[in-house]
């Protein structure tokens, strides 16, 4: 069993909705070291925040105005299996 103070959120969709907040730095410091804490004993929670950062930087490289081209097939497929690991481990379904 996992130390409550590595599980703040009620389950992952809850750490979701904060997630681009957090990767933008325009949560509260006690929030931040929240999710900090239950990524850091969370998995699929860990590989998800890997994957959403891998793509915040992929957006970067583009300039404004410029639209980027469709993602691969492969990527998208890696994303939607990432996505649905994580919703298994955690005994969620996907919508």
């Amino acid at each position: 069993m996992e130390p409550e103070a590595a599980k703040p959120f009620q389950d992952c969709k809850e750490l979701f909705a904060l997630l681009s907040e957090y990767l933008d730095e325009e949560l509260p410091p006690d929030t931040c070291e929240k999710i900090r804490s239950h990524i850091a004993g969370c998995p699929p929670c860990v590989e998800f925040v890997h994957s959403l950062e891998r793509s915040v930087e992929l957006l970067h490289q583009y300039r404004a105005g410029e639209a980027p081209g469709p993602l691969p097939d492969s990527t998208r497929s890696e994303l939607r299996v990432t996505y649905h690991r994580m919703l298994a481990a955690r005994g969620l379904r996907s919508e």
